[in-house]
């Protein structure tokens, strides 16, 4: 199993050059990466096999869905083995990828894009959005004490964290193109965010940076609640999307028969499983978040509620014009070349999480 990714403490500047560097080997290698993987494709063409053979095994990181199944008993119906990994958030993705440990990632939008313009050949095979995408947001920027910032007007000037490998870095685009800030207006700051964010909400505690995209979760309420006394304090961003998630698998999984098979049946659980958090949030809270995490419940409660109210939409045409949206925000900033949203996603998934989903159960 892999490691647990270790939080970034305050004054980690020497980490995120080792990570900056890492992916800086990523990209460099990306062309030999491509030639290697480029034969698997073409078992993509070939239907979704129907039997799984013994002994396959699937190496997924996606902590929330592990206790949904455990509590729920799924895993021990699969006629597969899930071997479960504590790695989250897109940078420790595409290293778990790269390194060959990880069959299956939970991202936001730009994790799998990034995968692949790192030489890494990624599709996604499922994808999730807020039910109420048009009320709340994903992510708030959190400003630093003695910023000076009162209006999103007043980022021009000021050091913004960036991270371009997650989706943090096109809320940061998006957001200057919205308030009409020219990019070398502002600093960006690029630093890989942890997930739960104390990274950024260190470094704008400190000073160090001026404005940062955080979690509109319990990270943003911890935020104000520790420094709000001093100034700190949250500005929403222009009313885009910032909501969708994926889980994405490297091209070369989806070209091995067995594991191909079991894709199939576990996003079917998968799907069943965001249904179930819908209206089980409570027990989320109370078994995952408080009982596996230890937060208090008030804290794991503010974190159930993020995860739930989430849709599983059985059509990918909004999900493919969502990443082509990340992708033409963050292709000119990182200088990578544009893509093809649509030949992120292997269709021949399309629909099989969402009708499990709609249906609360799992299709024969």
């Amino acid at each position: 199993m892999a490691r647990t990714a270790p939080r970034w403490p305050t004054g980690s500047g020497t980490l995120a050059v080792v990570v900056l560097a890492s992916s800086a080997l990523l990209l460099a290698f990306a062309p030999v990466r491509r030639a290697a993987e480029a034969a698997p494709r073409a078992a993509l063409a070939a239907p979704i096999p129907d039997r799984v053979p013994p002994g396959v095994v699937l190496r997924v990181g996606d902590p929330v869905t592990r206790w949904v199944f455990e509590h729920n008993g799924w895993d021990k119906q699969l006629p597969f083995r899930i071997q479960w990994a504590e790695v989250t958030g897109g940078p420790d993705v595409t290293e778990a990828f790269h390194a060959g440990v990880l069959d299956v990632g939970f991202g936001a939008s730009v994790p799998p894009i990034h995968a692949v313009w790192a030489g890494i050949p990624v599709r996604i095979i499922a994808f999730r959005e807020y039910a109420d995408r048009t009320r709340r947001h994903a992510w708030v920027f959190g400003i630093a004490p003695k910023a000076g910032i009162a209006k999103l007007a007043d980022l021009r000037g000021k050091r913004i964290a960036f991270s371009p490998s997650q989706v943090q870095g096109q809320i940061v685009i998006d957001t200057l193109k919205a308030a009409g800030i020219p990019r070398d207006q502002v600093t960006l700051v690029e630093l890989p965010s942890s997930i739960g964010g104390d990274v950024y909400t260190n470094a704008l505690a400190s000073g160090a940076i001026d404005a940062a995209p955080i979690r509109n979760d319990l990270v943003a309420q911890r935020y104000v609640r520790d420094y709000g006394g001093k100034g700190a304090h949250l500005l929403q961003h222009p009313p885009f999307r910032d909501d969708g998630g994926n889980l994405y698998v490297p091209e070369k999984v989806l070209a091995d028969p067995g594991k191909a098979a079991a894709l199939r049946i576990f996003i079917q659980y998968w799907g069943r499983g965001q249904a179930w958090i819908n209206t089980h949030t409570e027990a989320l809270a109370r078994g995952y978040y408080a009982g596996t995490r230890g937060l208090p419940l008030a804290d794991a409660r503010v974190l159930a509620n993020y995860t739930a109210n989430v849709a599983i939409p059985e059509k990918w045409d909004g999900a493919i014009a969502y990443e082509q949206a990340a992708i033409d925000t963050l292709s000119p900033e990182t200088k990578r070349p544009r893509l093809d949203a649509a030949t992120l996603f292997d269709r021949r998934f399309e629909g099989i999480a969402g009708a499990a989903a709609a249906a609360k159960g799992i299709a024969p």
